[in-house]
């Protein structure tokens, strides 16, 4: 029974990713993007308490690096917000979350989230690990060039100017390929289909408000 249920796990939570993604972009269109949108943050918990079940994120080593990312990826937001440093000039609005200090929490689980993923994702296409590190903070970019276009509609966070200039996404990148680098420096690796299927959400979700707004 146990064995049973197990091997449901993975369908189950790539469904629960798309149910919940699909929802939210198919209610903003109808007209209730306050609704959904306020709901952002449930939204990135249910993904990433998905991914701790299902990557696994259970063994020493994972939680380690998990969580350097996720204190790195704070401290240099909180240097951005505070100072303007990195990314330009922004801060962050009320729809992703309590912050700490100006800076939301789940921003800094959101680039622990993302590394693993693509750095996972990247196994379908080479097994070379400095092609892998750079593929995998390609499709970060990616996610974050969609993503900062509608941040300021949803109020996710917004820059003076109105939109990222050309230091966000060099600082992106950058950022990226550290996160990337000490990944695959620790040698991890993780489920491939789950962490597929959460990125081509995302992917979607953000791509068609992307072409939508």
């Amino acid at each position: 029974m146990v064995q049973k249920i197990s091997q449901y796990k993975v369908p189950f939570a790539i469904g629960t990713v798309w149910l919940f993604h699909i929802a939210a972009l198919t209610g903003i269109v109808l007209g209730y993007q306050e609704w959904f949108v306020a709901k952002t943050p449930f939204n990135l918990l249910i993904c990433s308490a998905l991914l701790i079940l299902i990557y696994p994120i259970t063994s020493l080593k994972k939680i380690v690096v998990f969580s350097i990312i996720f204190v790195v990826g704070m401290l240099v937001e909180w240097l951005g917000v505070t100072y303007g440093l990195f990314f330009g000039t922004y801060s962050y609005g009320v729809n992703f979350g309590p912050t700490l200090d100006g800076v939301p929490y789940l921003i800094g689980v959101n680039w622990a989230l993302l590394t693993f993923i693509t750095a996972a994702i990247t196994g379908y296409f080479s097994k070379i690990s400095w092609l892998r590190i750079l593929l995998g903070a390609l499709l970060m970019l990616l996610l974050d060039y969609l993503m900062e276009y509608t941040a300021p509609r949803f109020d996710f966070w917004t820059f003076e100017g109105g939109y990222a200039g050309l230091d966000n996404y060099i600082a992106w990148f950058t950022l990226a390929l550290l996160f990337q680098t000490l990944f695959h420096a620790v040698k991890i690796s993780g489920n491939k289909p789950y962490s597929l299927h959460l990125f081509l959400a995302q992917f979607v979700f953000f791509g068609f408000l992307f072409l939508y707004l």
